[in-house]
């Protein structure tokens, strides 16, 4: 079973996820940030991975940064040497008004490229800028490579979900087995990623 638990603890925060990447979609989230915790049940529900996630902490930022290092700490954890596995995953994803594109890459290099076209600063109780810094802060941990765009919307709550909705179907996509590859190799011509 590819399943993680880790747990990091500093001087500001707390935080502990459990992981399964071959779940059903049940998260189970609680962060003290609202908006973030409907982000990573929504996260969760699309990517078909367990998530049960525990935070608690001194400032909002530093929940939503650590929430995000502890989760792509746990999901590379849960991939172990990532035989078998698609790697790259992508999506185009709408929610009502919005669309968002997202493509990532597992191959063990950090890459971000990101346009949110957030046009508020705050969205629900969760700084625009937070979601931001929880995606490079999540890719850096996770060493993958995200390419994430809203191509267009109004209602930046609809942007936001669109945008992790989208990420979450590239998720499911990219630590899947590929059937005709089994659990057997890597997905690399360099036989490591």
């Amino acid at each position: 079973m590819r399943t993680a638990n880790v747990k990091r603890e500093t001087l500001e925060t707390k935080v502990e996820i459990e992981m399964n990447l071959d779940g059903t979609g049940r998260g189970k989230v609680q962060t003290g940030v609202k908006f973030l915790d409907h982000q990573l049940r929504t996260l969760s529900k699309h990517s078909l991975i367990d998530l049960d996630i525990k935070a608690e902490g001194d400032l909002s930022h530093h929940i939503i940064e650590d929430v995000a290092i502890t989760l792509g700490e746990t999901l590379t954890k849960a991939l172990g040497k990532k035989k078998g596995i698609f790697r790259f995953g992508w999506a185009i994803t709408p929610m009502d008004d919005a669309l968002a594109v997202v493509s990532i890459d597992l191959g063990g290099r950090s890459y971000v490229t990101l346009n949110l076209n957030l046009k508020d600063s705050v969205i629900e109780d969760m700084e625009s800028e937070d979601i931001e810094h929880f995606l490079l802060s999540f890719t850096h941990a996770a060493n993958l490579n995200l390419h994430a765009k809203i191509l267009y919307g109004d209602n930046n709550h609809h942007k936001a979900e669109a945008l992790f909705k989208a990420l979450a179907l590239s998720l499911r996509q990219a630590v899947s087995i590929d059937p005709r590859r089994g659990e057997r190799e890597v997905p690399s011509v360099k036989g490591t990623l």
